[in-house]
C-alpha cells in the first residue's frame, strides 16, 4: 500500500461511469455495513458535502482491490462511525449489481457493548432506527432502492 504524508493510498478511490447512466464511487465497487440489533438498524446521516449528502444510509464506501467485501465494509464503518470491528458478526451479504459495478451490503449483528459515533466529517448523526421507521428518513437514493429487499431479508432472519 502506498503512503503519502502518512495517509494510506486507497486504490479503490475514484468514480465509475455506469451503463445505467449513474456515477458510482469505487473503482472496484463499494461495500457498506448494515448493523442490526433489537429489530433496529444503525443508520448514518450523511454530511451535506458527500455524494448524495444530507441523506440517511449505512456507513460504506469504495472497496480497495486487496479487500474482501466484508473487510471493506468493516473498514469503512470503523472509519466513519468509529465502531470496534471485533464486536461485529457478519451474517450475510446483499449484492446490488449495476452493469459491471456493484455495491455489497454486509448484514451483521453486534455485541451490545458496541458504540457508534460520528468518527469523521462524513457523518452528521448516527442513530438506531426501528425496521418499520427507516422509510420515514430521507434515505440515500441507492439505499432507498435496496431497502425493500434488505427489509425482507431482515424480517426473515430477525422477526
Amino acid at each position: 500500500m502506498c503512503h503519502s504524508r502518512g495517509v494510506a493510498h486507497r486504490d479503490g478511490d475514484g468514480w465509475v461511469e455506469c451503463t445505467c447512466g449513474n456515477r458510482h464511487w469505487g473503482l472496484n465497487g463499494a461495500a457498506g455495513l448494515l448493523l442490526v440489533r433489537d429489530e433496529k438498524v444503525l443508520l448514518q446521516h450523511r454530511a451535506p458535502w458527500v455524494h448524495n449528502g444530507d441523506t440517511w444510509g449505512i456507513p460504506g464506501g469504495a472497496r480497495d482491490s486487496h479487500e474482501t467485501i466484508i473487510q471493506a465494509a468493516l473498514r469503512e464503518a470503523h472509519e466513519e462511525i468509529g465502531i470496534e470491528i471485533d464486536l461485529v458478526t457478519p451474517l450475510d451479504t446483499f449484492h446490488d449489481e449495476h452493469s459491471g459495478w456493484a455495491y455489497d451490503t454486509v448484514i451483521a449483528t453486534c455485541d451490545p457493548k458496541l458504540v457508534a459515533h460520528e468518527q469523521n466529517d462524513e457523518s452528521l448523526q448516527i442513530e438506531w432506527i426501528a425496521f418499520d421507521q427507516v422509510v420515514e428518513k430521507n434515505l440515500h437514493p441507492s439505499f432507498a432502492k435496496s431497502w425493500p429487499e434488505l427489509l425482507s431479508l431482515l424480517q426473515i432472519r430477525f422477526m
